[in-house]
């Protein structure tokens, strides 16, 4: 194994392993009447780590410049383009018509296992209110549901953590079957 002894040079493997298996996805964030400022500035985080192309805030999800969310986000938020509509129905149908396929990260009857979705080559990940999840009438506009399966009493990780394990999947990952694992 090769000793990585700078920041030079993790950099410059970040880079070339972008090069060798560069993302599956366009990926896009929808954050659907969030509370908390602090998740709203780690999903900035998130989406500069993944090189998605946008974050909508909608409803009253708080938005720039919220002090909250510069501590949180290390200024993620100004590298990172996003755009605030008021209502997130009109959200979901304005991120539809630019071709996004909506996809939300939610425990819903039909959700998928995050690991096993196909996700479309321009993604948007539906994150719902930290309470409440994804409220119905945005769930019907969505194209799929994925899920985080739990092991632990917890019925759910927080909204942009849940947001990072999905997104880095969409991006990188490969479909596992898990059936043919446990015949082997």
């Amino acid at each position: 194994m090769k000793t990585i002894r700078s920041k030079t040079g993790a950099r410059q493997l970040q880079k070339r392993l972008r090069e060798e298996r560069p993302p599956r996805v366009e990926l896009a964030f929808l954050l659907q009447d969030w509370t908390d400022a602090y998740n709203v500035g780690g999903l900035f985080r998130v989406a500069d780590a993944c090189g998605a192309a946008e974050v909508v805030l909608a409803g009253r999800t708080p938005a720039p410049p919220d002090p909250m969310i510069s501590v949180t986000s290390l200024g993620n938020h100004r590298r990172v383009k996003w755009r605030h509509i008021e209502r997130y129905e009109e959200a979901a149908r304005k991120l539809k018509e630019e071709g996004w396929s909506l996809i939300a990260v939610e425990i819903a009857e039909d959700a998928e296992h995050y690991v096993e979705f196909e996700y479309p080559e321009k993604t948007c990940l539906v994150l719902g209110n930290e309470q409440n999840g994804v409220y119905g009438k945005v769930l019907q506009l969505c194209d799929g549901a994925v899920l985080i399966p739990m092991s632990g009493k917890g019925r759910s990780l927080n909204v942009h953590v849940a947001a990072a394990v999905v997104a880095f999947q969409a991006l990188q990952g490969e479909r596992r079957e898990f059936e043919d694992e446990a015949e082997e």
